[in-house]
């Protein structure tokens, strides 16, 4: 059993870490949405798709309560959010969200990862021709919806492409970045179940890589994700 069983463990627990790291970046969420909008959900539409995406990832309702308390507090960190763009090897290009309190430490941190894996950290904006940032939700598929007719009346409020994600069994909207309010409040008075609600960077030009080429970059993509202050990453590399 002695095998399995560590194999099993290590598996539970870097499901465990995971599952911490999600709910810390969730609590940043929350924090700047509170400084932004407020602690009613109510009034605030960000903080309420971002409990949404609290209750998507399981944590706990007491977790979400608490980040919001903190965020009203004088004793909340200053967070700010920061966007690092570089390359890594064989020419792809990587975009880093951060939520920070110390600028100085985040950027250090986030050059010292692209030196090590062989990458360079650049300047802002550079990555601006490659990477569309978009609306993204993602409702529950009841088995009733007209996927063309939600299309059709969608485009209306900004969605560019929707599209039913079967292995998920969910409906994807792709939307314009300025469209996220509008498509907000339209799922929410038309009743949809929302799952997820967030902005992403798409790519607009891609790097094929082979696997001995994508693994170096994932070494990076690794390192970035493990720093606390990373958010997301994105990049640009198809293996």
């Amino acid at each position: 059993m002695g095998r399995a069983f560590e194999f099993r463990k290590a598996r539970k627990m870097k499901r465990w870490g995971q599952m911490a790291k999600t709910f810390t970046r969730i609590g940043k969420d929350i924090a700047i949405a509170v400084k932004s909008g407020g602690p009613d959900p109510n009034s605030n539409s960000r903080l309420r798709a971002i409990m949404q995406n609290a209750k998507a990832a399981n944590m706990p309702k007491a977790n979400v309560e608490n980040a919001i308390k903190r965020a009203s507090s004088k004793d909340q960190e200053d967070y700010k959010e920061v966007v690092y763009e570089g390359y890594g090897q064989h020419g792809v290009a990587i975009l880093v969200e951060c939520t920070t309190d110390n600028t100085n430490r985040t950027v250090a941190n986030v050059r010292s990862y692209f030196s090590k894996c062989g990458g360079s950290l650049g300047t802002s904006g550079m990555l601006d021709f490659i990477f569309d940032r978009k609306s993204v939700f993602k409702i529950a598929n009841d088995g009733k919806t007209d996927i063309e007719e939600l299309e059709l009346e969608l485009i209306d409020f900004g969605a560019e492409e929707v599209f039913l994600d079967e292995e998920a069994n969910q409906i994807n909207i792709y939307g314009e970045f300025t469209a996220f309010g509008a498509l907000q409040k339209y799922f929410e008075e038309k009743g949809f179940e929302l799952l997820h609600a967030d902005f992403e960077r798409i790519p607009t030009d891609t790097k094929q890589l082979t696997d001995e080429q994508a693994a170096d970059i994932e070494k990076l993509i690794e390192k970035l994700e493990e720093d606390d202050d990373v958010q997301n990453v994105y990049h640009n590399m198809v293996s």
